[in-house]
This record gives C-alpha cells, sequence and structure tokens, in this order.
C-alpha cells in the first residue's frame, strides 16, 4: 500500500504534465478544432487517469525511467549483508556438488512516509463517496418530490423537440419546485428536471431552448461523462490540475452543446438563446448535483458560452468545412501518439513489477496442472525441449512476471567477465579480498568453478566494480537479459529488483547462452558452461544455478535455472518459488528435480 501511494503521487506528476499539454493544445489547435472535438479531447486524460490501476503497460524504453521507483521504497541493507543461516542443498545421492548460500538482498519495504500517503489518499477518496452517496440521495429525494410534466403545451413543445432531434427514446420529463434551472440526470433511466417556475413565467421559446439543450446532452451521453467524472474526482482528489482541468471540460462541454443546439436554430434566434443564457446567468444557479447536467453556469463559463454564440452569429458556420475536419483528426492523432509516450510512466505495475510479452503465435505451448508440486508456495515451471521445440509453462501469470534474477545472474556475470578479458577460461582465479564473510567457503581465493558453485558474491562482485554501468548496460542489451536495467548499487543491482526477468526469459536466456546466440568467443560459452556443470545420472547431465533472495532474515525468493542433456535432446527450465519465511534456491532445485523425474528426463 505505501508502494502504491507514492508511486500514485508520481504518476500524478506525470498525469498533471499531461493535462498541461492537453491546455496547450487546446490553444494551439484552437482553429482547428470545432467545439464538439475541443471537448472530446479532454476523455484522453480519461484514458491516462485510469492507467495507473490498469495492468502494467509494456514499454522498452521504461528502463530510463527505473529512477523513479527508487522514491517509492527505502532499503533495508545492502547487499554486503549476508544472512547468517546457511542453506546448503543437499540433493539425494549427490551432496556436495551444489551449495545454495541465502543472501540478504537489498529488498526493500514500504516507507512510513509511503503508508501515512496512502492513508491520506484513502481518507480522501472515502470523504468524496460520502459526498457523492449524499448527493445521490438528494438526487434520489428531488425525483421522490417532482411532479410529471403536466402542461400540455410545454409536453407537445418537448415531443416536437424529441422529433426534431431524432430522439425516440421515453424520456420522463419532471417540474421541480427546488430547482433553478434544468436539468437531465441518469444514464440508465435519464429524466429531465424543469423548475415549475420557468414553466410558467419563461417564454415558450426558452423553454423550447431549454428541452433542445438538456436532449443534447441525452444524445452525447453527457450523463454517463459525468459519472467518468465523478470517479475522477474521487480518485484524484488531492490533484489541483485535475480538478482545473474537470472544470474546463466542463464549461467546454457545455460550449459544445450550444454549439449543437445553435446548429438546429435559425440565424434570427441566436441573440434570443444567449439572451436565455444570460438570465440564467443573473439567478448564478449551478447544477446541485454531480451526476447531473444542466444549462447553467458560473459567470465564468457564461461569458465564454456567449462568446462562442457571438462567434457563431458572425461565422454563420453550420458545417466545419472539410480542411478543419482532417485538421482536426490530425491533431487528435498526433495529441493521442504524445500523450502515449507518457503511458508507460503512469503505470504503477509497470514501474514496480513489469510483466514480459511472450510471443506464443507459433508456438507449441502446454499447461500441466503443477499446483499439487507445488502446495502452498506460490511459483512457476517452464520447461523448453529445444529438439521438438515445444513449451510447458505452469502458472502463466507468475511464469510471465519479472522479478529480480538474484545469484541465477551470476551465470551471465560470468559471460561478461570472460567477453570483458577480466578473467579468461584458461585463468579464472581471484585473490580472496580480505574481508571475512559467514560463509567459510567465500573467505579464500576463488575460481570461476568455485565461486559459482558455492555462489561467492564477492567473486562477481569485483566484476561488476571493476566494469561500471556503462559497460553493463551494453551487455544486457546485447544479451536481451530481462529488463536490461541496472541502476543505483553497482554491487546489488541484480538483486536489488533493479534488474529483473521473468521465468521464461529465464529459459530463453538460457537456449541463447547454450546456442551461443551471442555470437560470443565459444570458449567463453564453454568455460561458463564448465562452472555450471552439475551432475551426471543415468545418462543424463544437469548443468544449472540456484538462487535465493532473503528479506528481513526470511527466505522468500527461490530460484533454479539451467538444462538438462539427455539422450540427443536438451531441456531448459525454469523453476521459481516465493513464499513469506521458506523459499530458497535449495527447494526451488529440489522441486525441479521432482518434476523432470516426473517427466522420465532426470532420474532421483
Amino acid at each position: 500500500m505505501g508502494n502504491f501511494a507514492i508511486q500514485f503521487l508520481i504518476s500524478n506528476i506525470f498525469i498533471s504534465i499531461i493535462i498541461g499539454i492537453l491546455f496547450a493544445a487546446r490553444r494551439i489547435l484552437k482553429r482547428c478544432l470545432t467545439s464538439r472535438m475541443q471537448y472530446n479531447l479532454w476523455f484522453f486524460m480519461f484514458g491516462c487517469m485510469a492507467v495507473p490501476f490498469l495492468p502494467a503497460v509494456p514499454a522498452p524504453f521504461l528502463q530510463f525511467f527505473t529512477w523513479l521507483k527508487r522514491l517509492r521504497n527505502t532499503p533495508v541493507s545492502s547487499l554486503e549483508t549476508v544472512s547468517k543461516d546457511r542453506v546448503s542443498l543437499i540433493h539425494t545421492d549427490t551432496s556436495g556438488w551444489m551449495n545454495d548460500f541465502g543472501e540478504t538482498v537489498s529488498q526493500n519495504i514500504p516507507s512510513s512516509a509511503g503508508l501515512l500517503l496512502f492513508a491520506l489518499w484513502a481518507a480522501g477518496v472515502t470523504g468524496m463517496i460520502l459526498y457523492l452517496l449524499k448527493s445521490a440521495l438528494s438526487l434520489h429525494a428531488l425525483k421522490k418530490s417532482s411532479l410529471p410534466l403536466q402542461n400540455p403545451a410545454i409536453h407537445r413543445l418537448y415531443q416536437n423537440c424529441c422529433k426534431e432531434m431524432h430522439i425516440t427514446k421515453d424520456i420522463p420529463v419532471y417540474s421541480s419546485a427546488y430547482l433553478k434551472s434544468p436539468v437531465i440526470a441518469g444514464f440508465l433511466k435519464p429524466c429531465i428536471y424543469l423548475p415549475i417556475h420557468s414553466i410558467s413565467d419563461d417564454p415558450v421559446k426558452d423553454i423550447r431552448f431549454m428541452l433542445l439543450h438538456e436532449l443534447t446532452h441525452y444524445r452525447y451521453k453527457d450523463c454517463l461523462v459525468n459519472y467518468f467524472m465523478n470517479a475522477a474526482c474521487t480518485l484524484y482528489w488531492f490533484n489541483p490540475f485535475v480538478w482545473l482541468a474537470l472544470k474546463e471540460m466542463k464549461s467546454d462541454r457545455e460550449i459544445a452543446c450550444d454549439t449543437s443546439v445553435l446548429k438546429m436554430l435559425d440565424a434570427g434566434s441566436y441573440a434570443a438563446y444567449g439572451t436565455a443564457l444570460i438570465n440564467f446567468a443573473e439567478k448564478i444557479s449551478h447544477p446541485p448535483f454531480p451526476f447531473a447536467s444542466g444549462i447553467s453556469g458560473n459567470m465564468a463559463q457564461m461569458r465564454k458560452r456567449i462568446v462562442n454564440i457571438a462567434a457563431f452569429e458572425k461565422d454563420s458556420i453550420q458545417k466545419p468545412s472539410f480542411r478543419k475536419t482532417f485538421y482536426g483528426l490530425s491533431a487528435y492523432a498526433l495529441t493521442a501518439v504524445i500523450l502515449s509516450v507518457f503511458l508507460p510512466l503512469l503505470s504503477i505495475r509497470a514501474s514496480s513489477q513489469s510483466r514480459y510479452a511472450f510471443p506464443e503465435y507459433g508456438k507449441t505451448v502446454t499447461y500441466p496442472d503443477l499446483s499439487a508440486s507445488f502446495g502452498s508456495r506460490t511459483g512457476s515451471f517452464v520447461l523448453y525441449d529445444a529438439e521438438n521445440d515445444t513449451w510447458q509453462i505452469y502458472n502463466k501469470n507468475q511464469a510471465l512476471t519479472r522479478i529480480t534474477p538474484v545469484s541465477t545472474y551470476k551465470i551471465y556475470s560470468a559471460l561478461f567477465a570472460l567477453e570483458e578479458g577480466m578473467i579468461s577460461p584458461e585463468q579464472t582465479f581471484m585473490k580472496w579480498n580480505g574481508r571475512h564473510y559467514v560463509y567459510d567457503e567465500w573467505n579464500a581465493g576463488q575460481t570461476l568453478a568455485s565461486a559459482m558453485k558455492n555462489s561467492v558474491t564477492w567473486y562477481f562482485q569485483t566484476f561488476d566494480l571493476q566494469a561500471g554501468f556503462p559497460a553493463i548496460r551494453n551487455f544486457l542489451q546485447k544479451t536481451g537479459y530481462g529488463s536490461q536495467t541496472a541502476e543505483g548499487d553497482l554491487s546489488s543491482y541484480w538483486a536489488d529488483s533493479s534488474l529483473v526477468i521473468s521465468p521464461v526469459e529465464q529459459v530463453e536466456m538460457l537456449v541463447k547462452f547454450y546456442y551461443n546466440l551471442f555470437d560470443f568467443a565459444p570458449e567463453n560459452i564453454d568455460a561458463v558452461k564448465d562452472a555450471i556443470y552439475l551432475d551426471t545420472k543415468g545418462g543424463s547431465s544437469i548443468y544449472g544455478k540456484t538462487g535465493t533472495g532473503a528479506e528481513n532474515g526470511r527466505n522468500t525468493l527461490g530460484w533454479f535455472v539451467g538444462y538438462v542433456k539427455q539422450d540427443g535432446h536438451t531441456y531448459f527450465f525454469a523453476t521459481n518459488i516465493q513464499d513469506d519465511e521458506t523459499a530458497t534456491g535449495s527447494m526451488a532445485a529440489d522441486l525441479t528435480f521432482s518434476i523432470l523425474s516426473e517427466l522420465n528426463i532426470w532420474q532421483t
């Protein structure tokens, strides 16, 4: 919740920028847009405001903005701090060939500021909901106290207005003593409410103007738009730019509605229509309900509407020219393209936990049910048979969700070091840095094989610190590893959710690695393959790497990725498990062995 609140606040910064763009677009393109087009331009804003509450918006260029997500969290610790609990994988009949040491990585927890912001936002939303409920009850009371229209002459006038506008739906008309101006309310069951004093005192032509105006609101479904406006006010109650935009949108809507009515009138009635608006302005009558649309408004809105009527009368333009329509549609398209750039920045899920768009078309994919094997643990399993070109994916949603790779990234860290010439296949030894670690195996000089077997973090950190972020990012982009992002701390970007990857992508990376689709030096690929070799049994050889992530001293994330070579077949796999306390790489490995055994790929 704290993460949501801070990221939502960041999204509001970009929403405010988008509103500014819309204001600028309205001003710049004013001559190109009709009044209706100018009003419809605001619907882009509704689409943008919905994005933070939708699933992730995929965008490759999102990596340029990943620094924003760091505002959401407060780090618990750095990668240099390791858990004092040693987690060793001791598999049946293969003890000693792979160790999995749990590490307390830089996991993030919601800051107290985030929780406070969420509480304030939720309180405001609650207050707005209560206000809307009160308004809905008042509207219901108005309907109960109103009387069906009894005046025969006004009723005939109303029927003529419906025929003129080609409206066949029966829209009830009521008279009320509690209104100063007419309104229309209700989307599924719309009703028009007229003030009693207007029916008895106003000229027939003014009443006709009222009816045409309210029926125009019905034609363009403005009552439905009111619901969108109320939702925006509720969710974005704290954003003054949203309130300003909605106020301007209401003004544009009334101008568009006035223009539609003017198109149905003869030129001699323009002034009379404007005079009717001035009479309502003198009463300073506002629509009393947020769910209703009416002909009246505040003084500032009335001035704009009168100016629009004067311009309409001066130009005597009944239909926009083809050129104006073409320019308007072009302006719409250009605005949509500009605003689409901001959509990924508004998506809370896109910045916190993005998803991989797996192209399934043309692939043979099955979805086995492995829930019994996973038990209460959340996770996924992905298997790819290279020879048969078939996929098996358990828990597709989780298999496409990107998370931190932790120590499984060391496969590619080793490949990076070899390609950069920091080590060579013949010389991989690195002298111990002298720092004391809780794992005895870490307190000694390491080769690539020993560092991979014992998951010696300082060995791989040395490569990153020596190379720097520019070289690392180039490597990530060249290989296409996961999100291809590396930010923050050089020693922990692959363990603190700066770099994330999905289980499906883990398998795809292993395929590219195995067949050297990177076009790296073959001897470097072979050196890493040798380093991740685990065991051979019954004609099958298995290669892989585990990874464990811990948060607040509890093991919450377990990875096991690799491949099995068996009888001319190569099977690539990735298993991920998540739990509140007991998810480790060793458990992910045990689970993998069990599944592979059932598939007759590996013998336990």
